[in-house]
């Protein structure tokens, strides 16, 4: 009867970024993209308690646009739960909306970080739990993005991954299914916005929203200097007279402002390299480095890891999707993944 049971267990893949929530449906593809934000309404009544009001893309809208007893956040933070009860709202939200009216618990399957705790990871298990989910396994990050990306990651060849997120950039040594050297920054996506809006607060005496941040960032951003620049007009407050007023900015006065966020996260691949063995680093070089992530699109790149490592990087096919398809190859293949990486986390 239980395997009867786990036969009907649909799967589910949920790649928990700080910034977005992708769910890998096995068979069907990535069914939801929303971002981590949710929008809850203070405390009202005798009873206290936050509302939880939108959830996702709809909650995304609200941000910096709502009145002031309704507040849009995300309960994620540098890749770990920070707001517990929220995440697990939302985790339950996004399950339910990927599984439609099927009436048994799903398999689950989350990313986390390569630098979390045992702390972290039982919360992030426990939340799916109380979500609904059947069974929950929790795989770290850069593993998933190497199975995603396509690389062989049982073989006994040293493979370097960068997953640059929202959140955090995690950079990890695959070899022979697991994880040989890590390390996980809190310096990514949202870091690089958030020094294009300090950027142009100094430098324009403009504020401007992180909405506005990171569209600058996608459209006319780079990670070292263009001989051909992009400009893009910006609006905002000015901070002098508070009223609405339009800046030019480029592409390199962008690298400019960016450019020790860009650091943080090229010492964290270097730091990597220094600790990989003699014999993987080797393998490395012959391989280059694989980029997945969001932020890893940011243009130039793979030019920049090349220029501060040495070693030749490119960009993996779709590296937005890398990690949840991992996930849904990893859930396909359970058993065969179930004893290499739940045994090596």
């Amino acid at each position: 009867m239980m395997a009867l049971m786990s036969f009907f267990s649909p799967k589910l893949g949920i790649d928990l970024g700080t910034t977005n929530v992708l769910v890998f449906v096995p068979g069907k593809g990535v069914v939801i993209n929303e971002p981590s934000v949710v929008a809850v309404g203070k405390a009202h009544g005798e009873h206290g308690g936050n509302k939880i009001l939108a959830i996702g893309a709809e909650a995304k809208q609200m941000v910096g646009r709502t009145p002031g007893d309704i507040i849009a956040y995300r309960p994620m933070k540098d890749g770990v739960i920070a707001d517990y009860r929220v995440t697990e709202a939302m985790l339950r939200y996004f399950m339910k909306k990927a599984l439609g009216n099927n009436p048994f618990k799903p398999v689950v399957l989350v990313s986390v970080p390569a630098g979390v705790t045992s702390t972290e990871k039982r919360a992030v298990i426990e939340a799916a739990m109380k979500a609904g989910a059947k069974n929950a396994f929790v795989v770290k990050e850069p593993i998933l993005a190497a199975i995603g990306a396509g690389i062989p990651i049982h073989e006994p060849m040293g493979r370097m991954v960068v997953d640059i997120g929202g959140g955090t950039i995690d950079v990890a040594v695959i070899s022979l299914g697991g994880i040989v050297a890590s390390t996980s920054v809190k310096c990514a996506g949202d870091r690089l916005d958030r020094a294009i809006t300090d950027h142009v607060k100094k430098q324009h005496n403009l504020a401007i929203g992180e909405k506005t941040a990171e569209e600058l960032k996608i459209k006319v951003g780079a990670a070292v200097p263009l001989n051909e620049e992009l400009t893009m007009p910006v609006k905002g407050r000015d901070l002098m007279s508070g009223l609405p007023r339009t800046v030019d900015i480029s592409t390199n006065e962008l690298v400019q402002a960016m450019a020790r966020e860009l650091r943080e996260m090229t010492q964290a691949i270097r730091k990597v390299l220094q600790d990989t063995p003699p014999e993987l680093a080797a393998d490395i070089i012959d391989n280059g480095i694989i980029l997945t992530g969001g932020s890893s699109q940011l243009r130039m790149m793979p030019e920049l890891v090349y220029r501060r490592t040495g070693v030749v990087a490119k960009l993996a096919q779709d590296p937005y999707y890398c990690v949840a398809r991992g996930t849904g190859i990893a859930l396909k293949h359970l058993d065969t993944y179930q004893k290499s990486i739940l045994a090596k986390q």
